[in-house]
């Protein structure tokens, strides 16, 4: 540390920090859309994800095909604002990349440059192989998902758990390991059977980060709001309620309506006095 560095300066964790944590200490990811969000979770996380699913959580869109490259790029920038620590990784949406690798580069170009953001995520297995080697050989860290992948709902048939048969499992595994042949520093495996994910970690040289997948990945990620009790009543198998802020907000909120219905807010704490006794 050189004489001029703070002591409390903390380094901003690189992609190629993530991927070389396979094997180690797990790495911890959350999703955040805002600044404030941001903030609080920049001190505990390895990897903050703006993800389109800002598309339901955010929005109120029944599925993320809805969300616009503008308006992954305002989120990630507001995101970018506060995180002074964690890698902030931003999804490229619906659309924005699918159709050839020049159009995931214009896309993710512009995501990097807008938003300032160490990395951007997108769905798909050996399809997607070609794009992701024409990304990384060209400057862009890409993290890669597979598995239970949101944008092909509808292809998919629903939000259903994927691996439960041979031939879907060993497709899975194709997907994992072509991805991350083709350069993706790590990749999010999604809704599959847990001894698939544990499968997948064991085969791939680069960090797994599971969500509704095993133990055994390299890192976990949930989305925050499910976390914190601030967004759906009925939880996916696979996430674990840490807080119920939904709770504590109702009851601020009609505790702060019975305070202004009945002139008890604001008070005498809570208004500004002329200087001197004047008006």
């Amino acid at each position: 540390m050189s004489a001029s560095q703070p002591a409390n300066r903390r380094e901003v964790i690189t992609t190629r920090d993530i991927r070389n944590r396979k094997g180690g200490t797990p790495i911890v990811c959350l999703t955040a859309y805002t600044a404030p969000m941001a903030r609080l979770l920049d001190p505990h996380v390895d990897l903050i994800l703006v993800g389109d699913s800002l598309g339901n959580v955010v929005y109120g869109m029944e599925t993320t095909l809805g969300v616009t490259l503008d308006m992954m790029i305002a989120h990630g920038a507001g995101v970018m604002r506060k995180a002074r620590r964690a890698c902030v990784v931003v999804d490229l949406p619906f659309g924005s990349y699918q159709e050839s690798p020049q159009q995931a580069f214009r896309n993710a170009a512009r995501v990097m440059t807008e938003t300032g953001c160490r990395a951007v995520k997108l769905e798909g297995g050996s399809e997607m192989a070609e794009t992701i080697s024409f990304l990384t050989a060209r400057g862009i860290p890409v993290l890669a998902h597979v598995g239970l992948t949101p944008q092909a709902v509808n292809a998919m048939g629903g939000f259903r758990t994927q691996g439960r048969s041979g031939p879907d499992a060993e497709r899975i595994l194709r997907d994992a390991s072509a991805v991350a042949e083709a350069g993706a520093f790590a990749v999010v495996v999604e809704g599959v059977v847990e001894h698939l994910a544990r499968e997948i970690t064991s085969r791939i040289e680069v960090p797994t980060i599971g969500i509704g997948a095993s133990a055994a990945c390299d890192g976990q990620i949930l989305v925050s709001e499910d976390l914190l009790g601030l967004y759906g009543e009925h939880l996916p198998k696979f996430v674990k309620r840490y807080a119920n802020l939904g709770e504590e907000i109702d009851r601020a909120v009609a505790n702060f309506a019975d305070d202004v219905r009945a002139r008890r807010f604001p008070d005498e704490a809570h208004v500004f006095k002329a200087v001197g006794g004047g008006r």
